[in-house]
């Protein structure tokens, strides 16, 4: 199965959680551009399953691997190395080594996939019949009938935001010789928050550094509390949600447009499309219904030659364009739907009620491996728009 996005930028994800592989097509990026692949494997690493233990047990390297549309930037390197697609290396050629550092995009359209290599699919044979409370096996049979596979997710699993990164990975690269910096932390786990940025004044640093972190979080105190709520969930068989907050710094005045060209129209359906986010709010967000406007309007001034505000609960954005001040945005992750206590739910096959026990190998927590995922989503939705830009 597939799914897309983008207007200038066109992604398009495909695979199963216990498929061979889950991939990414990406078309529209410049001929000639360059991708760090080292960089782009370490930014994957954030994700990856089976690294941290707030998260699921099941182990995933999750190397990104060219397909098509790439080429090494020392071509004749490439293939003794061994990334080169197959039908492009030399024969008898070594396949063995580690792929070059920096590839090129050498056609309109590039691909490349993860292998799937640590996967359980008997944990869920009973769930063709019997769908798990939260998730999507109920309505996936009801719009594709019994025959698509839905082990551990299949098409709707978090696993697919692993093709999602390799695609913000190299959006991230590209915005950064921008100078344009995107970053995110956990803003709250249950009902343990962290410090929120500051809307006005973001250094690139303090991004910077949470990119470094296992768990991104501005005041540690609150994150270990935040640890002791995710291992609570887990001893009980349960799980717990949670807020992610991400923000965009050195993004230029005048990205966007309007209505449905604007740049919450074209981020809102990427990070809908990160499986478990039940709800997104741009700067000030739901908090904004209880002001005045009085107290919601950002006042304008000049610093030197360039136009701020002194406040910004317009979240970098106005009409669907951007300010030139900080794009901060918060999305809410619904708890994990797969818990290990006894559910109610229904036999499809015998049409009557029953119970069961999910099986399996599952986040007490989306939100800690979920930070990565937003800085991609929103690295995607903004090149998008600053290529249109630039198409005009």
């Amino acid at each position: 199965m597939k799914s897309s996005f983008g207007k200038n930028l066109k992604i398009s994800i495909w695979g199963g959680s216990h498929e061979p592989a889950i991939g990414v097509d990406i078309e529209g990026l410049p001929i000639g551009t360059e991708i760090d692949m080292k960089r782009l494997r370490d930014f994957l690493a954030r994700r990856a399953p089976g690294s941290t233990p707030f998260g699921t047990k099941r182990k995933e390297p999750d190397i990104p691997e060219p397909v098509s549309g790439l080429k090494a930037k020392d071509a004749d390197d490439a293939a003794l190395k061994g990334a080169l697609p197959k039908e492009e290396v030399p024969d008898g050629a070594d396949r063995n080594g580690e792929a070059p550092e920096i590839m090129l995009v050498s056609e309109d359209r590039i691909s490349l996939e993860i292998r799937n290599t640590d996967t359980r699919s008997g944990d869920y044979k009973a769930l063709r019949t019997v769908p798990r409370p939260g998730h999507a096996d109920y309505t996936a049979r009801l719009r594709y009938g019994d025959d698509l596979n839905m082990a551990g997710g299949g098409p709707f699993s978090a696993r697919m935001t692993a093709p999602l990164c390799i695609a913000g990975g190299i959006a991230l690269q590209m915005l950064e010789k921008q100078g344009i910096t995107t970053g995110a932390h956990i803003y709250s786990i249950g009902d343990v928050s962290d410090i929120p940025l500051d809307p006005v004044n973001i250094p690139v640093g303090t991004l910077n550094r949470l990119t470094t972190m296992d768990f991104p979080v501005l005041d540690e105190a609150a994150g270990e509390k935040m640890k002791e709520v995710i291992m609570e969930a887990r001893n009980q068989l349960d799980s717990v949600g949670g807020i992610i907050e991400g923000c965009v710094v050195g993004l230029p005045g005048g990205i966007g447009g309007a209505m449905y060209d604007g740049l919450e129209s074209a981020l809102a359906p990427i990070f809908f499309g990160i499986p478990a986010v039940k709800g997104v709010e741009f700067g000030a967000g739901f908090s904004a219904a209880a002001m005045r406007g009085s107290e919601h309007n950002d006042p304008f001034y000049y610093d030197g030659d360039t136009v701020k505000t002194v406040t910004n609960n317009h979240g970098g954005i106005l009409g669907g364009i951007t300010t030139g001040m900080p794009l901060t945005v918060r999305l809410a992750f619904k708890p994990t739907s797969s818990i290990s206590r006894k559910q109610k739910t229904v036999d499809l096959e015998k049409k009557e009620n029953t119970e069961l026990v999910v099986k399996g190998r599952h986040d007490p927590c989306v939100v800690v491996r979920a930070v990565p995922i937003v800085e991609a989503a929103l690295a995607l939705g903004i090149l998008d728009c600053i290529m249109e830009v630039n198409n005009d």
